[in-house]
């Protein structure tokens, strides 16, 4: 099968039409078109009505939240992060978007800069990335050893456990998306004036590494899947349905007052999987 990367070029300001016309459909994603936007609109409205009460139970509680969001360089990550937050209180629900390590960072317990963003009571707190950037960036990238790669796959579940442990609500998210839907949304970004800060360099380069992008996941989520810490896989080539998938899953798992599965909604199971029955469907792709 053909590359889509072969013969792409980010910087012309055209993008191939067999890219744009097979965006949607990438990675076997199950609609044809985004989700209508008024039931879109009606859906999120209902969903972060449900946020507001969540806030409130967990203000109340003391109870604690740890969402981690994890995927390929555009996949929606930053934009579901700001979705779920855009009616909440900043004060007790956080964005940890932590940049490259320090010197000084470089040389501590890998996991320590990322225990300094746990939760306190009542809060939430929300990870655009995290310690499972050595499982996937680092790795494809060479930003560290294959030793380093192996240590935080086997002590992550374990870093997990101790999480869970201590009584923190704590999701996992994958976003998943189609190689061609990578390509538009890199390409929109690059043509985009208000977008384009968000291409680095190395997304650039990461562009030509999809196949091993693609199995540093599948180990990732093979190796650190838990029934204390499971990953949920969210198939996001659609935004819109991506998003509700995210904060249906979280509102259903978190009993408070108030709590109206009806206007929650059933999860769509064709968008939200768990991380063997994704692994299992890229076997039969």
């Amino acid at each position: 099968m053909t590359d889509p990367f072969d013969g792409f070029d980010i910087e012309n300001p055209q993008l191939p039409k067999s890219i744009k016309k097979h965006a949607m459909a990438s990675g076997g994603y199950p609609y044809a078109d985004k989700l209508d936007s008024k039931i879109y609109d009606a859906h999120m409205y209902a969903l972060q009505k449900q946020l507001v009460l969540l806030q409130a139970h967990l203000a109340a509680t003391g109870e604690r939240v740890m969402i981690v969001f994890e995927g390929r360089d555009a996949a929606g990550k930053g934009g579901t992060i700001k979705t779920y937050l855009e009616n909440l209180n900043p004060r007790y629900n956080l964005i940890a978007a932590l940049p490259k390590p320090n010197d000084r960072e470089s040389t501590q317990w890998y996991f320590q800069r990322y225990v300094d963003w746990m939760p306190a009571g009542g809060e939430t707190v929300l990870f655009d990335r995290s310690w499972y950037n050595r499982a996937g960036v680092e790795r494809v990238m060479g930003f560290c050893t294959p030793a380093q790669t192996e240590h935080l796959l086997q002590e992550a579940p374990e870093f997990e456990k101790r999480i869970t442990r201590d009584g923190i609500h704590f999701f996992k998210f994958w976003l998943t998306i189609g190689r061609e839907m990578q390509l538009k949304r890199f390409h929109d970004r690059r043509h985009d004036p208000l977008k384009v800060w968000k291409l680095s360099p190395v997304d650039i380069e990461a562009l030509g590494q999809w196949d091993a992008y693609t199995a540093a996941r599948d180990e990732m989520l093979r190796r650190t899947d838990s029934a204390h810490a499971p990953w949920m896989v969210i198939r996001a080539n659609d935004k819109r349905r991506g998003r509700i998938a995210v904060i249906q899953h979280v509102l259903r798992q978190l009993p408070f007052a108030g709590q109206d599965m009806s206007a929650i909604g059933e999860v769509d199971k064709q968008i939200v999987m768990a991380a063997e029955d994704f692994l299992d469907l890229q076997k039969t792709d």
